[in-house]
């Protein structure tokens, strides 16, 4: 087994070697999916009964984390959990590094071969590049393997261009969600999308091209939507993986973590299920560019905030960060819950942390019911991203000024 990339001890602080039953327990990010799918992957090679469940927020993770270990206690199970937890239990990752990372690091101390493509696909859906930084050898890997190879186009994960691109939530256009328009927009550069087999290299370079064009050129594009959409160009490829391109596989882990954590978890383990996937991330794309398209906006001092009726609100989030705000962090409102990204480079865990404790803290002051019992505010945290869950009796200035006290 190769031993180049990252050495270090990955079971620092626990056994997964010796255990009898481990049992993940996930943060529902396309990051954790891949970091889980890894994990699970290499303890079915071994073995070793396993049990995966996503956890949405922090309190969630924590209760079934203490569960579950105190449960084992007495035994040699072992609990592991991928993601912020408020519980003295074995944590695979840290905020500031990707959980594929981790995961990889802990599969080759088990003397397990890693699947390359999922680890390159978790890596893109936490924000590397492919071959960035310490993921520079798992790309070589794949390419050695003939697994993966870069052409021209876009980085979606399905055969079909219109398909991709119109539930593609890494890019947003004036089409975004909208097959006719999409379908419209190819046909006008001579694109055969009735024939999707017969694509060839200058094909795929005209779809990249109408792409990026498109995402830069609408009114309501801002600087960074050149580096955004830059980063879904010229794609790495999979010839004989689940999805068409690495970029695509990160989209449909990240999308179906977020509408049907249990299949995309049972994907990212190698147990099937494309098909429920890819609906997951149809659904999850066209809803998030429609909440997006219909949301009304407003800019203050570091942040951009987008009021949503109904949608996923980080990935909406994520979106206008990449394509529509001229802030560096964007907050989209909506239902109860709050997404927040960043485009700084450090964690921004501590800041979810405040902000979810001054939002209990104005739920509490706004309460009427004076019965006494504690404010619910849950969250959650991923790299350069926060999720808030709180009473939907907050009004959505409260929400936006307890935000911008804290950042």
């Amino acid at each position: 087994m190769s031993t180049d990339g990252r050495s270090t001890d990955a079971s620092a602080g626990f056994d997964v070697g010796s255990a009898n039953f481990v049992r993940l327990v996930t943060r529902a990010d396309g990051d954790a999916l891949a970091a889980s799918g890894l994990v699970a992957r290499a303890l079915a090679e071994r073995g070793t009964p396993f049990q995966l469940t996503v956890g949405r927020t922090v309190a969630e993770r924590t209760h079934r984390s203490q569960a579950v270990a105190d449960e084992s206690a007495a035994g040699r199970d072992l609990t592991l959990v991928v993601g912020a937890v408020d519980a003295d239990v074995p944590r695979l990752d840290t905020t500031d590094r990707p959980a594929t990372l981790a995961a990889v690091d802990l599969v080759r101390v088990l003397d397990v071969d890693p699947d390359p493509v999922l680890a390159l696909a978790g890596l893109v859906a936490a924000g590397v590049d492919p071959g960035a930084g310490e993921s520079e050898w798992i790309l070589e890997t794949a390419q050695e393997r003939g697994l993966v190879e870069q052409r021209p186009g876009v980085a979606v994960p399905t055969r079909d261009p219109v398909d991709g691109i119109t539930h593609s939530t890494r890019l947003c256009a004036p089409w975004s969600g909208d097959p006719d328009a999409v379908r419209e927009t190819l046909e006008s550069a001579d694109v055969p999308v009735d024939s999707v087999t017969d694509l060839d290299g200058d094909d795929q370079r005209a779809i990249g091209s109408l792409v990026a064009l498109d995402a830069v050129g609408t009114d309501e594009a801002t600087a960074t939507a050149a580096e955004s959409v830059e980063r879904v160009l010229r794609p790495y490829a999979t010839p004989d993986g689940p999805f068409e391109t690495v970029g695509g596989y990160a989209d449909v882990l990240e999308a179906s973590a977020r509408t049907e954590p249990g299949t995309g978890a049972a994907f990212a383990m190698g147990h099937g299920a494309r098909e429920p996937t890819l609906d997951a991330w149809r659904e999850h794309g066209r809803n998030a560019h429609d909440a997006l398209s219909a949301a009304s906006t407003g800019r203050y001092d570091g942040l951009f905030v987008v009021g949503v009726d109904d949608g996923p609100v980080e990935t909406v989030a994520r979106i206008a960060a990449a394509y529509r705000s001229p802030e560096p962090a964007a907050l989209a409102v909506g239902n109860g819950e709050v997404g927040l990204v960043t485009r700084a480079r450090d964690s921004i865990a501590a800041t979810v942390e405040r902000i979810a404790r001054d939002l209990a803290d104005a739920t509490l002051d706004s309460s009427e019911a004076g019965d006494g019992s504690e404010p619910t505010v849950e969250y959650d945290v991923g790299r350069r991203r926060g999720y808030l869950r709180y009473d939907g009796s907050l009004d959505d200035s409260t929400v936006i000024e307890t935000v911008r006290g804290v950042l």
